[in-house]
């Protein structure tokens, strides 16, 4: 793989690749060619979800979408969740193996666990480094939103 960086999760490392941008949404997003990025989930995202089982897509290849709009769900072991457009642009191509099987995103999230693909420009994306700063400002709330949940 790549170059790494990591960020402590508690006692669970998360690893990010450097050779990609980072979404506030905790997404990644690799330049495929000329303005045209492929997303999956960061590690940081996938750690706290847990086993993902379900995926589904509110949106189709071809539509124009807006930064933070509503893209699809997700269920796992430990959520449900909406999905969000990490960044504005036009959807490409969706992953469509994910829907049959999304194990991918568990065991392969930065390689066959890809979830779409999306032509924009990408101006909101952070790099390695600040998305690991951007962590560690969340992961004080992250912590406490677990732990909220744990006890009730």
């Amino acid at each position: 793989m790549a170059d790494t960086l990591t960020f402590m999760m508690g006692e669970y490392e998360a690893v990010f690749p450097t050779d990609r941008q980072y979404a506030r949404n905790h997404m990644w997003a690799q330049l495929q060619g000329t303005g045209c990025y492929r997303c999956g989930f960061a590690a940081y995202a996938v750690r706290l979800l847990q086993d993902v089982y379900f995926l589904d897509w509110d949106v189709t290849v071809g539509r124009s979408l807006s930064a933070r709009q509503e893209i699809g769900q997700i269920e796992s072991q430990k959520a449900e969740a909406s999905l969000y457009a990490p960044l504005p642009g036009t959807l490409t191509a969706i992953n469509e193996l994910l829907l049959k099987d999304p194990s991918a995103i568990n065991v392969d999230k930065y390689g066959a666990g890809w979830l779409f693909e999306i032509e924009g420009k990408g101006n909101e994306l952070l790099s390695p480094g600040e998305y690991l700063e951007h962590l560690g400002a969340v992961w004080e709330v992250t912590q406490r939103t677990i732990k909220g949940q744990m006890n009730k």
